[in-house]
């Protein structure tokens, strides 16, 4: 039997393939034969291409500090005003961007490209919940990065990071020294800025519009649902989730884990329907803790009669630290990263965790009952506390992070896990025991 195979480059984007077969020689030996026809490999369609003005606006960013860096607009030609802050994240700049707890910041990249894989849709998953973003809308101010990425490529993008910010009124700059930014943000703390677009940015008229501080609004109200909302409402156990500007990723790791999910209002006194839950969940949030109060008074009458679990993320942590008697303080330049370690302090074991928090609980005297959880390795700030006897926790990291790492998730195998025991233990056990069928006598009609 005798096999020829011959190949012709047409050209190096295409490559004819031809393949001829002896049938004589095949029909002898009793075999089915084939004709095979040529067929063209081409090459692979271009990445798309964003929406790229040829000559895009001049923009400017302006540090109270005095410090003026110049650049190209890339998304809405307004100018905004709002605390300057910078992330050492280098993926996920949707979820960043997304994530409640940047609401009226000025966010600074300090990965260099930003961009190269596009903005995926609004989609959601077998919960409602958003799949790619934490919440429905860019939460941050504005956007800076040193070099925007005009030509994409992902799967699941549908737009350009430029035409996504143009289209929710957020402004972008590139061409920036995002290093000389963060070493000064470094040195001299968190401060403020604006960021102007247009004729403004080219004669550096920063004047129309007044440095804006965002810690002094009440961020937490500004992000928070105004209606309870609920997820999963067949699950075996009941959360009440207090929304300080919860991400959609923590309550998918609490519906995806059987749980019943139910948001409710940051303000809302839960102790009136505090015994219709199996646990208490405060999520993370925006600016200044101290502008929750009313939260904080209620989580210090649930841990005077609520006995059940409850678990903090972020300005969680922060506001049952308050409830529990202890101090906040602004830091320096915050914490905001995908890479860093944190110490537990109960087991000795450090995680790598993913952060986003300007402010932190001064832990240097604990009240009686609670003592240190966590504990930053970088700056040796609070990370967490735990009570010592009731089921009461908090972290200030963030053990949900939908661009990673993954070294904390057990936190809420574990706040789950608690859940039923502490349900089991009022309740006692419960089966659900399914109809059964005897397939040996069953009849088929």
């Amino acid at each position: 039997m005798s096999l020829l195979l011959r190949r012709s480059f047409v050209n190096p984007s295409s490559i004819s393939i031809t393949k001829a077969l002896s049938i004589t020689s095949l029909q002898k030996c009793g075999l089915a034969t084939v004709s095979d026809k040529p067929f063209t490999i081409s090459s692979p369609p271009p990445a798309p291409y964003a929406n790229v003005n040829t000559k895009p606006p001049k923009a400017a960013l302006k540090l109270r500090s005095g410090e003026v860096f110049h650049g190209t607009s890339f998304g809405a030609n307004i100018p905004v005003s709002g605390e300057i802050v910078f992330t050492t994240s280098v993926v996920g700049y949707p979820e960043s961007m997304t994530d409640p707890s940047y609401r009226g910041q000025i966010l600074v990249f300090t990965q260099p490209l930003i961009g190269n894989y596009g903005v995926p849709g609004l989609f959601k998953d077998q919960y409602g919940l958003l799949k790619y973003f934490e919440s429905d809308r860019i939460q941050c101010e504005a956007i800076v990065v040193n070099d925007y990425a005009t030509r994409y490529s992902h799967w699941t993008a549908v737009e350009s990071l430029g035409e996504w910010c143009s289209r929710h009124g957020v402004p972008a700059i590139t061409g920036v020294d995002t290093r000389a930014i963060v070493h000064i943000l470094r040195d001299q703390g968190s401060t403020l800025s604006k960021l102007i677009v247009g004729d403004d940015a080219a004669n550096e008229n920063f004047n129309k519009i007044p440095y804006t501080d965002p810690n002094t609004r009440n961020l937490v109200s500004e992000v928070s649902t105004a209606v309870p909302v609920s997820y999963n409402p067949y699950g075996d156990i009941k959360i009440a989730v207090v929304d300080c500007g919860v991400k959609h990723n923590i309550l998918r790791s609490l519906v995806k884990r059987g749980a019943a999910v139910t948001v409710l209002p940051w303000n809302f006194d839960f102790n009136k329907i505090s015994d219709q839950f199996d646990g208490i969940f405060i999520s993370n949030g925006p600016g200044n803790p101290t502008k929750a109060m009313e939260t904080v008074s209620n989580l210090r009458k649930a841990m005077n009669s609520y006995k059940r679990p409850m678990f903090g993320i972020c300005m969680g942590n922060l506001l049952m630290g308050m409830a529990a008697g202890l101090d906040v303080r602004k830091l320096r330049f915050g914490n905001r990263a995908h890479n860093v370690p944190a110490l537990n302090m109960v087991n000795g074991k450090c995680q790598i965790t993913s952060q986003n928090h300007g402010y932190a609980l001064v832990d240097d005297k604990f009240p009686p009952s609670w003592k240190k959880y966590y504990v930053n390795v970088n700056d040796g700030s609070n990370e967490g506390i735990i009570h010592k006897t009731l089921p009461y926790r908090s972290v200030q990291f963030h053990p949900e992070a939908k661009g990673g790492p993954e070294d904390t998730e057990f936190l809420f195998d574990e706040f789950i896990d608690q859940i039923r025991s502490e349900k089991v233990k009022r309740e006692g056990t419960k089966f659900f025991v399914p109809e059964t069928i005897d397939h040996r006598t069953a009849q088929v009609a």
